[in-house]
């Protein structure tokens, strides 16, 4: 539910109007379940974000996916152009729950060990994140995919980058290893890039 709602708006309309045989029936699941229902023929193929243990399944890149911070706009400690990951304060840091990878690559964006039992404050969607850093409940991290679909438009809410290496996930395309489909799939891949 991290990559879904901010790049299927901007790639469907042309996809439906370029491609009218092609019928997608789309699902929205976490990364394990989706790769489970891979992985068992209920679909041919997801779309998730490594780092992701995806086992011996074939993929095709989509996109990077920088990672921001997100904080309230009058945020007293005035957040500086990039934030690095020791500036973030593990008190005040929110996160999805358990189950999203987000959470996993934002904790590992951080590379602080003492970050990982923390989080007080857990959401269930970015967009419930976003209205809690937007009552001065804290900062979130945010992919930048979310931030270009306009998730802080009508808020009170800045985003910076994380200045790491870490601070991002690659947006890929998965599908069964040896799939007779693995042509349509680098076709669907070629076709989300370009979106």
């Amino acid at each position: 539910p991290t990559i879904a709602p901010f790049m299927l708006p901007r790639v469907l309309p042309r996809l439906r109007r370029e491609r009218p045989e092609l019928k997608l029936l789309l699902r929205e699941e976490t990364s394990h379940d989706a790769l489970e229902s891979l992985h068992h023929g209920r679909v041919d193929c997801v779309l998730l974000a490594l780092p992701f243990d995806i086992g011996d399944a074939a993929c095709a890149h989509i996109a990077d996916d920088r990672l921001f911070i997100a904080f309230p706009k009058d945020d007293p400690r005035d957040p500086p152009a990039s934030v690095t990951p020791e500036m973030i304060d593990q008190g005040r840091l929110m996160l999805l729950e358990d189950g999203h990878c987000l959470r996993d690559h934002a904790l590992a964006a951080c590379s602080r060990s003492e970050l990982r039992a923390s989080a007080a404050m857990i959401g269930t969607s970015l967009h419930t994140l976003v209205q809690l850093v937007d009552n001065d409940l804290g900062v979130t991290m945010l992919p930048e995919m979310a931030l270009k679909a306009g998730i802080l438009n009508g808020t009170q809410v800045v985003a910076r980058p994380v200045d790491s290496p870490t601070a991002k996930r690659e947006i890929v395309l998965v599908w069964r290893k040896n799939s007779p489909r693995e042509g349509d799939f680098e076709l669907l891949a070629e076709e989300l890039r370009a979106g």
